[in-house]
């Protein structure tokens, strides 16, 4: 048992290392050659993992070989744009102002029953409102509609608005103080504390999470009691 506990650890680390390097995407949004890599590395690691007959080494070689290739795949895919294109592919126009390019379509292997399904998903019911479809390499589909069937923004109607956008930073998550984020934040331990006697809070352990963003306003959620 004591075997089989530390050869699942090393292996479940090897991949989760793997993939950290592969980036942080979605299952949806890998490319071809990544979700390749990614089914067989899972493959190569359930093996050693039931059959302790099999080294350990035989399961890690090619599972680093494999994300070798892959950080090499990367690097000249960075360095060239015929390179990047072979493994990746070429986002397709399979829609151009309202008129649905089929041979596109069929040389992407992508359906009518797809197409529709994503541009219902993005919120359109009629092609005539889609100026461009882009079959993305990711096999996600990018809609630029037509202008007058886009949403309407103070742009488009000649409208002042103030700019109130702001990014709030986490300085307390579950309990925990954020010490860089709440440096960052230009704030210290004295404003916070401030904030927290401000709410009848004794410590920062009875706060589920607190924001503040660039305008000084806080966000604070205290934790439940337990039941």
């Amino acid at each position: 048992m004591t075997t089989a506990f530390f050869r699942t650890l090393i292996l479940y680390f090897i991949l989760m290392i793997g993939l950290r390097l592969m980036g942080k995407r979605q299952i949806g949004e890998l490319e071809p050659s990544e979700l390749v890599l990614t089914l067989i590395i899972s493959d190569l690691a359930a093996v050693p993992m039931q059959d302790f007959g099999i080294p350990l080494v035989n399961g890690v070689f090619p599972i680093v070989t494999l994300l070798c290739v892959s950080m090499l795949l990367s690097f000249f895919s960075l360095k060239s744009i015929r390179f990047r294109g072979l493994v990746c592919g070429y986002p397709t126009v399979i829609i151009r102002d309202g008129k649905v390019l089929q041979k596109n379509m069929a040389r992407n292997r992508f359906t009518v029953d797809e197409l529709l399904e994503q541009l219902r998903s993005q919120g359109y019911s009629d092609l005539t409102a889609v100026k461009y479809a882009i079959l993305e390499t990711s096999g996600q589909v990018s809609i630029l509609p037509y202008t007058k069937d886009s949403p309407a923004t103070p742009q488009v109607m000649n409208m002042t608005v103030q700019d109130d956008v702001t990014l709030p930073v986490l300085v307390i998550n579950d309990g925990h103080i954020m010490a860089e984020n709440l440096a960052a934040s230009g704030r210290d331990a004295v404003w916070l504390d401030k904030q927290l006697k401000e709410r009848r809070l004794t410590s920062p352990r009875q706060v589920f999470f607190m924001t503040v963003d660039e305008t000084g306003a806080v966000t604070c959620v205290a934790k439940e009691a337990e039941a």
